[in-house]
């Protein structure tokens, strides 16, 4: 009598019917044949095979993890130093652009014709004070011929260097390197 049970479980066909009725009927019967099967034996041994197996591989991941942590941290803190000096990276070359912008021949060129304009309103200033008869300067006395005569003199010898070197700049005698 070959039926589909004993062709799958081959190492039952030497039990009589009776036998086969009381592992149905009987609990502790059925669990002794079956973890006595083969096939049984064969699984529970690959199961605490794997069971050995995973237990090693966490108490290597343990032994592994405080080293692990560690370095994420350091790797956190590596990144936030790198984030830090990019954006410092970035402001100082913003300010070096605004400082290099100061410095450039038309930037220049423009502060000395506003410097050459402010020169000529102190000594035209100066003249009308000193025709008015009115205080300049800190002492608060009208100034005298001489002194007015040397101060207009200095104030005037500088609004005309300036001209001069604005005129020669616009004219291109004056050049500045690019870099």
């Amino acid at each position: 009598m070959a039926t589909q049970f004993l062709t799958d479980f081959p190492e039952l066909v030497d039990l009589s019917r009776q036998d086969l009725e009381d592992l149905i009927t009987d609990q502790e019967y059925f669990q002794a044949t079956f973890m006595g099967l083969p096939r049984v034996q064969a699984m529970l041994q690959s199961m605490i095979e794997l069971g050995r197996a995973n237990e090693a591989i966490a108490k290597k991941n343990l032994a592994l993890q405080e080293g692990l942590y560690k370095l994420r941290q350091e790797t956190q803190q590596a990144f936030d130093e790198a984030k830090e000096l990019e954006a410092r990276c970035k402001s100082l070359e913003r300010e070096q652009r605004e400082l290099h912008q100061r410095y450039t021949a038309s930037f220049l060129q423009l502060r000395l014709r506003h410097a050459n304009t402010a020169q000529d309103e102190l000594s035209e200033s100066t003249a009308t004070s000193f025709v008015r008869g009115t205080p300049s300067g800190d002492s608060g006395v009208p100034m005298d011929v001489e002194d007015f005569i040397r101060v207009f003199k200095e104030q005037r010898v500088t609004y005309h260097k300036r001209a001069i070197w604005s005129e020669q700049w616009s004219s291109g005698k004056i050049t500045w390197p690019d870099s």
